[in-house]
């Protein structure tokens, strides 16, 4: 068999970076089981790979199989760009893949997406259960266009049933920024770690000027509570974080609240990052 490795030397010079790109036969395969295609796949970049972000993440490696990595995650990157464009005014939905329907917090979700969608936004979310489902097919239920960025964990398998436009994602990083790229304001349902750490990735963009100040709105404040105190009473107490940085999220149970709010940050400002 005849497979192609993509080749370039170790520079810090993009030019010659580029020059340096060409692809170079090797006979027979490779013998590295991150390397393997699956049987008779021959396009393997462009297929899921079982379990392809813990094999990048699992410390260095040959070159050749760190360039077949970073070739997958420039090729998710394009499938992204080809399945998201043009969508129109976004609103990402975060939240836990746990709560079943007829929860207090999946409805909340559902009338959210309901809301949004009757203002005019694209209800965008991880694709999957629970409280993204419910965002989904409140966005479905009122007529609007409904975008899921789903990826395979334990708790998400499969996208739900509600989306008018889909993308699988394999690596964590390149879901994350598609979720934060396209959408000009984000509502935080109740959720795990996962949804902790999108809450404070997409306000630490915000914090450093790395994307817009754009609206953040957290729903379900009981839930949130613990949260909040922690924020003021230890970071900010301690310093880690400014008042103004208290400023970059909205708590509230009122979908009337969110739905303004998220509405009057269509002209955002820029920040002066801390």
């Amino acid at each position: 068999m005849l497979t192609y490795i993509v080749y370039a030397p170790f520079t810090n010079d993009p030019a010659a970076l580029l020059d340096g790109f060409f692809e170079q036969p090797h006979e027979g395969p490779m013998t590295s089981p991150s390397y393997l295609p699956p049987a008779g796949e021959t396009d393997w970049l462009c297929v899921p790979q079982e379990n392809a972000e813990r094999i990048f993440l699992k410390g260095s490696r040959d070159h050749p199989e760190e360039l077949a990595s970073a070739g997958r995650v420039f090729l998710e990157f394009v499938r992204g760009f080809q399945g998201l464009g043009s969508i129109g005014n976004c609103v990402t939905v975060f939240g836990s893949a746990r709560f079943p329907d007829g929860h207090r917090y999946y409805e909340l979700a559902r009338k959210l997406g309901y809301g949004l969608a009757e203002a005019g936004f694209t209800v965008m979310t991880g694709g999957g259960p629970g409280l993204m489902e419910a965002a989904n097919r409140g966005a479905k239920d009122a007529g609007g266009m409904s975008i899921g960025c789903n990826i395979d964990l334990p708790f998400e398998q499969g996208r739900n049933s509600y989306l008018d436009r889909f993308v699988e994602f394999e690596h964590f990083f390149v879901r994350k920024v598609m979720l934060v790229k396209y959408s000009k304001a984000f509502v935080f349902m109740p959720g795990g770690f996962g949804t902790l750490d999108e809450v404070f990735e997409t306000m630490t963009l915000m914090q450093t000027n790395k994307i817009a100040s754009f609206p953040i709105v957290a729903m379900g404040t009981e839930f949130w509570d613990g949260l909040q105190q922690f924020v003021r009473g230890t970071m900010l107490a301690e310093g880690t974080i400014s008042s103004q940085d208290l400023e970059l999220i909205h708590f509230t149970d009122s979908l009337d609240e969110a739905i303004a709010i998220i509405r009057a940050g269509g002209v955002v400002k820029a920040n002066d990052g801390s």
